[in-house]
This record gives C-alpha cells, sequence and structure tokens, in this order.
C-alpha cells in the first residue's frame, strides 16, 4: 500500500545511521509550522479548483502526519496505527446514527459537550487550537461562548461595539495600549461578522485578493514608483472601476 510505502521511506530517512541529517534533527516543533504551511497549501489548491495540485498538497499534508506519527513512535508516545483507530473512533463515535442506534442517538453537540467533560479543562472555550489564524480562533471562541449564553440578542450589540472600540483606540497614544485596543477593535469587527453570518477569515481572504488584483493593475503603469500619492489614488480609482465592469 502507498501508505506502507510512506511510512518506510520516512522510517528510513529518519534512521539515525542511514537517514537524511535533516530529517533526523527535526522535532515537532521544528514540523508543525511545515504542516500549518501544508494545510494552507491544501486549502489554495482547493480555491483554484486545481485539482492536479491539490492531489499533489494532499499528498504532502499526508507526510506531515506521517512524520509526526514517526517521530512519536521513536519517542515512545504512540504510533501512526494509534493515530488512524483514533479517528476511525472518533468518527464512529460522532456518528452512532450511522454506526449505531439511530433511534437513540444524542446530538453532535451532546457528542461534543460529553467528550468535553471528560477533559480536564471543562471551560466552554477547552479545545479552540492556539494555532488557528487569529480571526478564526477569535470567531470560535465567541461561538463557543454563545452556546452557554454569553452573546449579544441581536446585531446591533457587535456594531455599537465596533464604534465603542474604535473610539477608545483613537484616544489612545500609549503604543501599547494602542496595540492592546487594535485587538479588541478586531475582536469586534469578528463578532460583527458572525452576527451577520459572514466567515471573516474568508471575508479578509477576498478582501486580500481585490486589493492584490487592483495593485497589480496599476503597478505596470510607466513611472508608477515616481507618481504622487493624488496620481496613484486616480489609478487606483480607476482600476476599480474598470475590474468592477469587467466582473459585472
Amino acid at each position: 500500500m502507498s501508505l506502507e510505502r510512506l511510512v518506510a521511506i520516512m522510517r528510513r530517512l529518519r534512521d539515525p545511521e542511514r537517514g537524511c541529517e535533516w530529517d533526523r534533527a527535526q522535532n515537532f516543533a521544528t514540523i508543525a509550522p511545515y504542516t500549518i504551511e501544508e494545510a494552507y497549501e491544501v486549502a489554495d489548491a482547493i480555491a483554484r479548483d486545481d485539482m492536479d495540485a491539490l492531489a499533489d498538497e494532499l499528498g504532502d499534508l499526508q507526510l506531515q502526519v506521517v512524520f509526526h506519527a514517526q517521530m512519536a513512535e521513536e519517542a515512545g508516545h504512540f504510533r501512526l496505527d494509534d493515530v488512524l483507530d483514533g479517528i476511525c473512533d472518533k468518527l464512529e463515535r460522532r456518528h452512532p446514527h450511522i454506526f449505531g442506534d439511530a433511534e437513540h442517538s444524542p446530538g453532535w453537540e451532546e457528542l461534543k459537550a460529553a467528550e468535553r467533560k471528560k477533559s480536564p479543562d471543562s471551560s466552554a472555550l477547552a479545545g479552540v487550537a492556539l494555532a488557528l489564524p487569529a480571526l478564526e480562533r477569535a470567531a470560535k471562541l465567541q461561538r463557543r461562548a454563545a452556546r452557554v449564553g454569553f452573546d449579544w440578542p441581536d446585531v446591533a450589540g457587535p456594531r455599537a461595539k465596533v464604534d465603542e472600540e474604535l473610539a477608545e483606540l483613537d484616544g489612545e497614544t500609549d503604543h501599547q495600549r494602542k496595540l492592546e485596543e487594535l485587538g479588541d477593535l478586531l475582536f469586534a469587527v469578528v463578532n460583527l461578522a458572525r452576527h451577520l453570518n459572514i466567515d471573516a477569515e474568508a471575508a479578509l481572504r477576498e478582501a486580500n485578493a481585490k486589493f492584490e488584483r487592483r495593485f497589480r493593475a496599476i503597478e505596470g503603469e510607466p513611472g508608477f514608483a515616481n507618481l504622487s500619492l493624488e496620481e496613484k489614488e486616480a489609478l487606483w480609482v480607476r482600476a476599480k472601476a474598470d475590474q468592477a465592469d469587467s466582473s459585472a
């Protein structure tokens, strides 16, 4: 099987005597950034609807799982089989309506809540990964709090909070306090997005893409770097109008 081949290759790369010097030197912390990067590259291939790239990136992501599992096995923590058995058990446990008694099956949230109760951390916020993108993690923390009733009843509350946080940012002069207030403002904007049923992370990705399209359209203009800000702004407005017309 291909998975067995990949496991064998990774074991050889990590072999203390015959392995690759770079692979042998790695640990969980040094590999984690690559794991996150590969997950984003999977998402990028999906966004571009590039199935060839997706197949390639999924392979890279699978390598990350095998890499971590190999290091864990060497340290005596767990093996790849334990990882696979664990996810199989979890899927069956979380889908009792498929693999068990459909009539008496608890709901998804009940199952998740029961799992959290078994954790040493009993908070409603337990298990929200620190490595998530900040906007996504903010939304997830807010959703968790909302499940136990800590939430605005409608969009008016978070909308007013954005104005409040913006005013507090404007009133600060200390750099550290400005940093804190800007964080509060971003958190409030994510809350507003959530109440509008908008994914803040997706909205910012779209804004990034839009900025990139428009900037690329104007930076090729002759002498762009030496133009005044007003001239660059005029080009920006024209590019904005041109792209709006082309998408209509």
